[in-house]
């Protein structure tokens, strides 16, 4: 027999809102409802009978209410199959059944997103919820587990719409859950205490979903894990796609470089920044940055560190594209854009990234530390006989920046705070440079008086040779081949400026 009907419940939780209606229908039912604490007090409080946990134990809650549940006068009905032997031996030693058990566990995420006390931290981690979720669970046979609050609309409805009789299927639903919640749950526990990587264990559990179109394929089934809410408001436009999020991603990373300085925009395509520039007013950072590659703007997402006002929005609204992202928009502006109902509009609270990243490779994952420096004017070493000006110095900071968020090989051409062009994604750091050049020529910049940033050190002196030849004046790179003097000569002879950092910024 699959179907089972609810005559009796343990109700333990820690958040009580969206509780009510559900005590009440089981009241309504003639449910015997089991309860301690501040569960049973709240149950209690609307009228409804209610058996303390303690009356069936026999025992008091203990050790500041560490101990309440974890007795076989508990976990005995709720483990027991509904066979004779077992339900023989419920009844020897006075054990009643218990059909439904309701859960909903004490908020060990939320309490460590709010606090550093480890005394509170500890003080929240479930055992008897735990205990009990998983005891209903591995005897879904028998028992209906509800083990989260989360849960209580399908426990709702299973009460309302089947009058408390749950078929095999509903139960097995429900445990489900039951692991998903308790595994999740146990995860969180475990990232808190291996905090500083100690123990080489890798393990990662969302809970929180949306369902996406498809992925970068229509072909392609897609979910995207995580809470955008968290970072984002959606303000406008259409369901955020798969493509979009992996170009939101890098748009975030890239801006995290400008987030307080002077006004700057970025456009990226294809994860990577077809024009990017830091000027005195947004409005133009924006025509500086689109200005570098307004053909692949067309369709691209947009980043800015300022609120978008409506002289901006008014230029990017002449412009198709997928995304908008800012720390907020002006009324008028917010107005203007929203007019084009299938732009997205994101306004973003921070731009804080995780300081792990992951990525599934062959048959396992790859866990790597974010790539989270940022080199300053201190971290330059001047490694030629004349070293960069003033104004090459602030423009060789900002050229660094860009040459870390394009893919590997890449070049970035910057004059006077704009990337005039950029190569990237090439076998070749000759041909990015080359690809840069002529890009930097087709949409009608001089190169002369820029600078040049490599995401990787010089083999050989090819690069500086060719760059001069463009008119580069200063160069900054990792440096660390054995062959930087064939680099650095070169550039004494052209009486070039170059810098090295000693870090490199591979982005594969």
């Amino acid at each position: 027999m699959t179907a089972r009907k609810i005559k009796s419940a343990l109700v333990s939780v820690y958040h009580k809102d969206g509780l009510g209606p559900i005590v009440d229908a089981l009241q309504q039912m003639g449910v015997t409802i089991y309860s301690t604490g501040g569960t049973e007090t709240f149950i209690r409080d609307r009228g409804i009978e209610v058996v303390p946990v303690e009356e069936l134990t026999g025992y008091p809650s203990i050790l500041d209410g560490r101990v309440k549940t974890l007795h076989p006068k508990v976990h005995g009905g709720i483990l027991a199959r509904r066979d004779p032997d077992h339900l023989g031996q419920l009844a020897k030693y006075d054990i009643p059944e218990i059909d439904l058990i309701i859960v909903d566990l004490y908020p060990f995420e939320e309490t460590v997103a709010n606090t550093e006390e480890e005394d509170l931290i500890i003080e929240k981690i479930d055992i008897g919820g735990i205990a009990l979720i998983r005891a209903a669970a591995k005897n879904y046979r028998d028992v209906v587990i509800v083990p989260s609050r989360d849960d209580y609309a399908t426990l709702q409805e299973l009460l309302d719409v089947k009058q408390g009789v749950s078929e095999l299927t509903d139960r097995r639903n429900l445990a489900r859950r039951a692991f998903a919640v308790s595994s999740h749950y146990d995860t969180a526990i475990f990232n808190y205490f291996n905090e500083d990587g100690g123990l080489d264990t890798f393990k990662v559990s969302e809970m929180r979903t949306t369902p996406l179109r498809y992925g970068e394929n229509p072909h392609q089934n897609a979910t995207f894990y995580g809470r955008l809410e968290g970072m984002f408001t959606k303000l406008n436009g259409k369901d955020i796609s798969y493509n979009n999020l992996v170009d939101i991603d890098a748009a975030v990373a890239i801006m995290q470089e400008f987030e307080d300085g002077d006004p700057a925009f970025a456009i990226l395509k294809h994860t990577n920044a077809c024009g990017m520039a830091v000027r005195p007013t947004q409005l133009e950072a924006w025509h500086a940055a689109l200005a570098a590659d307004n053909v692949s703007a067309f369709g691209g997402i947009l980043i800015t560190n300022k609120p978008v006002e409506l002289g901006t929005a008014q230029e990017i609204d002449k412009l198709f594209y997928e995304v908008l992202i800012a720390p907020d928009f002006t009324d008028s502006a917010l107005e203007l854009l929203s007019k084009k109902s299938k732009r997205i509009l994101l306004q973003y609270h921070h731009l804080e990234q995780r300081t792990r990243s992951f990525k599934t490779l062959l048959n396992g994952v790859v866990a790597q530390d974010t790539d989270l420096r940022s080199e300053t004017a201190d971290d330059f070493k001047v490694v030629t006989e004349r070293a960069p000006n003033e104004a090459e110095i602030a423009d060789l900071v900002f050229a660094n920046k860009c040459a870390k968020h394009l893919k590997s090989n890449t070049i970035a051409l910057v004059k006077a705070g704009q990337m005039i062009a950029m190569g990237c994604g090439q076998t070749s750091r000759v041909d990015a440079l080359k690809q840069a050049i002529d890009k930097a020529g087709r949409f009608g910049f001089d190169v002369a008086g820029s600078v040049m940033a490599s995401d990787a050190f010089f083999p050989f002196s090819d690069c500086v040779e060719i760059a001069h030849e463009a008119g580069v004046t200063a160069v900054v790179q990792p440096g660390g081949s054995i062959r930087d003097k064939d680099s650095i000569a070169a550039c004494n002879e052209r009486k070039m400026a170059m810098v090295t950092t000693g870090v490199r910024h591979f982005k594969h």
